[in-house]
């Protein structure tokens, strides 16, 4: 149909040299047919064509109506009798319902009746209806001489508008009778034989819109995070500053009590750098650090070792956030004492075989509270408020062991769907050895506690391999598709469980 199209297009301009309207000339053909035959001869430049509006006026329900019938006015001016005696209005609203108000109120800016009391009465002896005669010309020639009759026809809903699009078409400086193909693109058979050089080649519409290229959209753990995020920002938090991913093994060890012997810092955990190899300088208040750990202090014998000052400028990836929390535990100490709580999500790494459980960097949620009020109870109080947020509200805590924190606790959530209890995060308070250390004055107590990011997401989203979530095995249809995240409601298998 679509070559028929433009050949009888060709043929027509090549015996009438012109087109005046393709909506007569080709009548019963559709104007999308039309128009993609013309924009396919105007890109080879055969023809040229201009873009025709014909408006066609039709009656609405109501202007049919009033055709028939007269317009609500004139019947409303004929139902008044002549003389003083008119009509009650309650008589014209039994007998014409609501065309009786709004021919009344098209009589009286006429000024073909008046009001007296509460009876209409005549102002004039007899009227032409002149919106009956404008609608007939309307339905018998689908358009109007004047705008304005237009105009108010369509305000007052009689008639509506239809526009018709067709096209005057006229020959361009390549016409011809006969279609010539165009080749779309240049291939490796043209190349080879070289007849790209006497092809003829479709130019480029450069103003055609194209496909739109697919957006950007959020990994699953970001859209968790944000969730996480909100969750602290409702709760007073502080977010910290996490961009140093390389920390001294002062701040991400000694600093938090860590005995330089602990497992923690052996090479099958932790990622040390070679080059650079060690940080320039520690901290002014390194040898405070140096005698707690030796010779203890604050209550406590500390751990009785000769403490490594090269040991603790050696440079590691960050084994956790709470490197960056004892950072921020100094700075507020170097101030006038005030409550403080902190939080932060970012990755940290440890030197882990991967499976389908562990990878060498994950994500770590931490906050800390630091308060003169703080005790443990403080923090299970809080911790229960906190995870309701997230749709966990039957908690257990089970005692446990930290370096910095004493007491400590894991904290347990029982899953409905799983019916059985999962550990979802670790807690404490730190011990003071680290506190007064790091400079807070007595009395001053901090809470932390830390959960990963990625066993909440990877519950949320139904991933059992967290290869298929982190790192070069993500699926990115994957990362299209997820919906957003919402902690306090129940998705994927737990919607599913639960039913």
């Amino acid at each position: 149909m679509s070559e028929e199209l433009k050949l009888n297009i060709l043929s027509k301009l090549d015996s009438d040299r012109t087109i005046e309207d393709t909506s007569a000339t080709f009548k019963g053909v559709s104007e999308e047919a039309v128009l993609g035959a013309l924009k396919s001869l105007e890109s080879q430049e055969v023809i040229k064509y201009k873009t025709l509006t014909t408006e066609i006026w039709t009656l609405e329900a109501e202007g049919k109506d009033q055709l028939e019938s007269g317009s609500y006015e004139v019947r409303i001016f004929n139902a008044v009798p002549a003389g003083s005696d008119g009509i009650t209005i309650s008589e014209l609203e039994a007998k014409f319902g609501k065309v009786a108000k709004l021919g009344q109120g098209k009589c009286l800016a006429n000024k073909w009746l008046k009001k007296d009391g509460d009876k209409l009465v005549r102002t004039v002896e007899s009227v032409t209806d002149k919106v009956q005669a404008d609608l007939a010309t309307v339905n018998s020639t689908s358009t109007h001489p004047s705008k304005d009759t237009l105009k108010d026809l369509k305000r007052r809903k009689l008639i509506k508008v239809t526009k018709l699009l067709s096209y005057s078409v006229s020959k361009g400086a390549n016409f011809s009778t006969t279609l010539k193909k165009q080749a779309t693109d240049l291939t490796m058979g043209m190349l080879q034989s070289g007849s790209w050089k006497t092809e003829e080649f479709k130019k480029f519409n450069f103003d055609s819109l194209g496909i739109n290229p697919s957006g950007g959209h959020l990994h699953p753990l970001l859209k968790v995070r944000e969730e996480f995020r909100q969750v602290f920002f409702e709760t007073g938090f502080e977010e910290m500053d996490t961009s140093n991913f390389v920390e001294s093994s002062f701040w991400n060890f000694d600093a938090l009590f860590v005995p330089q012997q602990h497992a923690a810092r052996d090479l099958q955990d932790t990622f040390f750098l070679k080059d650079p190899k060690l940080v320039k300088s520690l901290p002014d208040f390194w040898e405070r650090v140096k005698n707690v750990h030796e010779n203890g202090g604050y209550g406590s014998i500390g751990y009785r070792y000769p403490w490594s000052e090269e040991e603790s400028k050696r440079l590691v990836l960050r084994t956790h956030t709470t490197a960056i929390s004892s950072q921020m535990l100094h700075k507020l100490a170097q101030h006038p004492y005030r409550p403080a709580k902190y939080f932060s999500i970012d990755r940290v790494y440890r030197n882990e075989a991967v499976d389908a459980t562990h990878l060498a960097e994950f994500h770590q949620v931490e906050g800390v509270i630091a308060d003169k009020n703080m005790s443990l109870g403080s923090l299970i109080a809080f911790l229960d408020m906190f995870f309701k947020k997230m749709g966990m509200s039957n908690l257990r805590f089970k005692p446990t062991y930290n370096p910095y924190t004493e007491p400590s606790m894991e904290i347990f959530s029982y899953h409905e769907g799983l019916g059985k209890w999962l550990e979802i995060g670790n807690s404490g308070m730190f011990r003071p050895e680290m506190l007064r250390s790091l400079g807070l004055e007595d009395g001053v107590k901090v809470a932390g506690f830390g959960l990963s990011l990625e066993r909440p997401t990877m519950f949320k989203y139904d991933i059992s391999n967290i290869r298929e979530l982190l790192g070069h095995k993500v699926d990115l249809g994957m990362i299209a598709t997820t919906p957003a995240c919402r902690l306090d409601k129940k998705m994927g298998q737990e919607a599913l469980q639960k039913a």
